[in-house]
């Protein structure tokens, strides 16, 4: 699960295109909430065309696709339609900069490039190479639930003939391809690949309207979500190498909720891996987050209460007031003589109106919890300030014994942070510089704990 300034920031990725002066390799850096986050673009020309693709060096994302470049003399314009984000500019010849703005959901946020090289992506190490003692597949089948919806996959097996157990992987908010890729780590690739090496085949997907998945991802909540998962659950159900028997979900933050979602509604769903999974509603969720990021980051306790309290009032009202016009007049009401808020809300109106976000926020993850009954393995990070252990893991177990499960396994991983990884203090910006994807004792934990299971 991202931070409301992460999935910003993931979206906040510029572009620029142009006559002779655009080609080739800009640096420039974006304010995000006083913290800046470098941007590179790699510009070309091609018959009469010109296209390009960008970096965001500090979440490690490369190579991402522009969808279009416009240039009119010395000005451009570059669109980013399925987030909504344009980016207006002009090249200097006297400076060498291009210099403009980038547009998003209201907010206006300069935005300059200067020729450079992008840095050397981060190192990886634990980023599965070839030769691989599996095979895998690309796959792609249709949601008969969601119009327009065909998500598109890889799926990994063991070599040999054979029906396999088999695990779909479920990704966190935000828009996210197959690997769940985040900050150059691919978290989900390393699981394929280590339970791939232990005779259990996954099925990793783009979610809908994302990479090589259609569909529209900007309208849809996680209950639209829970159906694409279904979806993939009943394509590996007529996979011949697969055991029907032995099909399970692994879902990681907002991914945790949406398993047990589809478990309720599908018995094939023979066990549940929940990966920092939400056990309370949404605005519970994000206040929380919002505390304890603001204390990782080495501010005070004081500080961090303020923060919880000015995301309490801003929870309150998108929770509570159904109309856009008297939501917004709230809001405005709110970060009155306060510049700081003001800038946030504005940055953040996009994602505040969103249905993903209303229904994430007014969503109980417990009645759906209360119903499962396979087993269940649900894990969290001690260190995690987006999902906070001691507020989920014992309502999750609670929720599942409540319920009547009895198989139910939870533990919390000392010194690790919502990715799995060995931390020093659990903040997102520590994402981007910690070499280890996830920490091995997790994945032999998963990989253990679904043997035993299937046998």
């Amino acid at each position: 699960m991202k931070s409301l300034l992460l999935t910003l920031a993931a979206c906040a990725l510029a572009a620029a295109a142009g006559d002779a002066p655009f080609a080739g390799d800009w640096m420039g850096s974006l304010d995000i909430g006083g913290k800046p986050l470098r941007i590179a673009l790699h510009l070309k020309h091609d018959a009469a065309r010109w296209s390009g693709t960008f970096d965001s060096p500090d979440q490690g994302a490369a190579g991402m696709p522009m969808d279009q470049v416009e240039v009119d003399g010395n000005k451009l314009v570059w669109k980013m339609a399925a987030a909504g984000i344009v980016y207006e500019g002009a090249f200097d010849p006297a400076s060498g900069a291009i210099s403009g703005a980038l547009l998003q959901g209201g907010a206006k946020l300069p935005l300059q490039f200067k020729h450079g090289a992008a840095p050397a992506p981060p190192l990886r190490p634990q980023e599965p190479k070839p030769p691989f003692p599996y095979s895998s597949e690309a796959v792609s089948y249709p949601n008969p639930q969601a119009e327009g919806v065909r998500l598109a996959g890889t799926l990994t097996k063991p070599n040999g003939p054979g029906k396999f157990p088999a695990v779909l992987l479920i990704t966190g908010s935000g828009a996210q391809n197959r690997d769940e890729e985040i900050f150059g780590h691919k978290p989900f690739l390393v699981i394929a690949d280590f339970l791939a090496r232990r005779g259990i085949a996954v099925l990793r997907v783009d979610d809908r309207g994302y990479a090589e998945s259609t569909g529209n991802f900007a309208t849809a909540t996680t209950a639209d979500f829970a159906t694409d998962v279904e979806a993939g659950v009943r394509f590996l159900l007529k996979r011949p190498d697969i055991d029907a028997k032995h099909i399970g979900l692994l879902g990681h933050s907002e991914g945790g909720a949406i398993a047990p979602m589809v478990a309720i509604r599908m018995p094939e769903v023979a066990f549940l891996i929940l990966l920092a999974g939400t056990g309370v509603p949404g605005d519970e969720i994000i206040e929380a987050q919002s505390y304890h990021g603001v204390l990782a980051s080495g501010a005070s306790e004081q500080a961090a209460k303020q923060t919880r309290e000015i995301e309490h009032a801003i929870l309150h009202i998108v929770k509570s007031e159904t109309d856009a016009a008297a939501r917004q007049a709230k809001l405005t009401a709110l970060a009155e003589g306060k510049p700081g808020l003001q800038q946030t809300l504005t940055q953040q109106s996009a994602q505040l109106n969103s249905p993903w976000f209303r229904y994430f926020l007014n969503y109980d993850p417990r009645p759906a919890l209360a119903g499962v009954k396979v087993p269940v393995l649900a894990l969290n990070g001690a260190k995690d300030t987006q999902v906070d252990p001691a507020q989920n893991l014992p309502a999750i177990e609670a929720a599942l014994r409540k319920g009547g499960d009895r198989d139910v396994t939870v533990k919390v991983m000392p010194g690790l942070n919502h990715l799995f990884q060995p931390c020093k203090t659990g903040e997102v910006s520590e994402y981007l510089s910690i070499e280890q994807t996830m920490a091995p004792e997790v994945l032999d934990l998963i990989a253990d704990w679904i043997a035993r299971h299937v046998g």
